[in-house]
Parts: C-alpha cells; structure tokens; sequence
C-alpha cells in the first residue's frame, strides 16, 4: 500500500470538516504533502466521482457525496489500492517440484484473501466515521485539559 490512501482520506475528512472548496494548496497544508502529490490523488477521486474540482476564485476541491456515504473501500477501489503485495515470489513454475511450481500461486492466493479482509473491513466505515471518531478525540482531550 502507498500513502495515497492516507492522503486521500484525509482530504476528504478534512474537505468535510471544513464545508467548503479547498485549493490543492490548503489540502497540501492540512495533509502535510506535496501539492502536487495532492492533485494527483485526488484525480483520482475526482475521476471515481467522489470528489468535485471547480476552477476559478471559488474553485478547489469539495466532496461530491456527503461524508456518510463515502465508505473507505470506495476510496480504496478509487485508487486501485492493495493492501498487501510482494514484489518478489519464491520458487519457478517451471521446476518439477511440487513446492517450488506452486508457491507462488500459493502466495498470490494469500495476497489475495488479505486484500478482500482489508477491503471488507473499510466498507464498514465511512469518511464521516473517521470525523467523528476525530471530534470524540477532541472532547475527550478538552475534558482532560489536554488541548
């Protein structure tokens, strides 16, 4: 996995929380990235249809559907995220030995069923989920006298 995941989530938590068109620029800030880095992810999301870019004064990037509806494996699938991959697989298919032709078959079925267990477990979340569990973190700090 790369960081594209993080940084689209975060702009699009953060495109919630603030309500309004942000440039590439202001995400870039909040996110701690390279604008440029921001403005391809969120192509990205803007081509999955999650996200909307305007252009002009006004313009920026915005949600395209309200954060509750925007599930985590949507923009994992934006992405075209796997979570886990190797490079590099054990073994040759061509040897005759039962082991070595098989192993990396056998990793790429492992691989697999990982991916399907990360995908499945951000669908039961939304971005709106994340906001909120970060707004709860807040008020719990506030009650404590941390922030």
């Amino acid at each position: 996995m790369t960081s594209d995941f993080c940084i689209a989530l975060h702009a699009l938590v953060y495109l919630d929380h603030k309500g309004m068109a942000l440039s590439s620029a202001a995400l870039a800030d909040n996110i701690c990235a390279n604008p440029a880095r921001v403005r391809k992810v969120m192509a990205m999301l803007v081509d999955a249809g999650l996200a909307l870019a305007r252009e002009g004064l006004d313009g920026g990037y915005c949600s395209a559907k309200p954060a509750a509806r925007i599930r985590l494996d949507d923009i994992a699938r934006a992405l075209d995220v796997s979570f886990a991959s190797m490079s590099w697989r054990s073994g040759d298919s061509q040897k005759d030995c039962l082991v070595s032709s098989g192993m990396a078959g056998a990793m790429d079925r492992i691989l697999a069923r990982l991916n399907e267990a990360c995908y499945k477990t951000l669908h039961a979340q939304t971005v709106a989920d994340i906001e909120e569990e970060l707004l709860n973190r807040r008020a719990k700090e506030k009650s404590r006298g941390r922030v």
